[in-house]
C-alpha cells in the first residue's frame, strides 16, 4: 500500500465529500459552538493549504495548514476516511504537515482537537508526534470540550 500526498483539489467531488463528512461529524458530536473545524470556503483561504492522502484509487484522508503568521501554523481537518482508518494515514499527513511547515521557516505548529473519548486517537497521534498540551491561541477561548496543543519545529 503506498499513500501519495497532494495538494487537495476541493472540486473533486470525493476530496470534496471528505471535507464535507469532516464538518457534518464534528457538528454531529460537538455543540456548534465548540466546533472550530474548517467549512469549503475556509479550506480554500488563501492562509490555508489543504492536502489529500490518496491510497488509489480513493481519497483516503485530508489535512489542512492554516498560516498564523510567518513562524506559526495550525494544524485543521484532519480527518480519515472511515475505510482507510488504522493504515497510517493521518500519521503520514501529520508528517507531511511538519515537513512543509519547516520547509516554509515556521517554527512552532498549534492545534484545537477535541477532549472527549471520541478524540483520543487523535491525541495520542498528535503527542506520539510531539505535540504537547498548552494554553488556548490565537483567539480560541477556554472550552472544555477543546484540547490545545503545540510543538516547536
Amino acid at each position: 500500500m503506498t499513500i501519495t500526498i497532494r495538494p487537495a483539489d476541493l472540486a473533486e467531488p470525493r476530496t470534496r465529500a471528505l471535507a464535507e463528512l469532516h464538518l457534518a461529524g464534528m457538528l454531529a458530536g460537538t455543540p456548534a459552538e465548540s466546533v472550530h473545524a474548517l467549512d469549503l470556503s475556509g479550506l480554500q483561504h488563501a492562509a490555508v493549504t489543504a492536502w489529500a492522502a490518496w491510497i488509489d484509487p480513493e481519497v483516503a484522508g485530508i489535512a489542512a495548514l492554516k498560516a498564523l503568521d510567518a513562524e506559526r501554523g495550525e494544524l485543521k481537518s484532519f480527518r480519515t476516511d472511515p475505510a482507510h482508518l488504522g493504515r497510517g494515514v493521518a500519521r503520514a499527513l501529520l508528517r507531511h504537515i511538519v515537513a512543509d511547515a519547516r520547509s516554509r521557516g515556521m517554527t512552532s505548529l498549534w492545534l484545537e482537537t477535541g477532549s472527549d473519548a471520541a478524540f483520543l486517537p487523535a491525541r495520542r497521534l498528535y503527542g506520539s508526534e510531539g505535540f504537547v498540551e498548552c494554553e488556548p491561541f490565537e483567539g480560541y477561548r477556554p472550552d472544555p470540550l477543546s484540547t490545545f496543543m503545540t510543538r516547536a519545529l
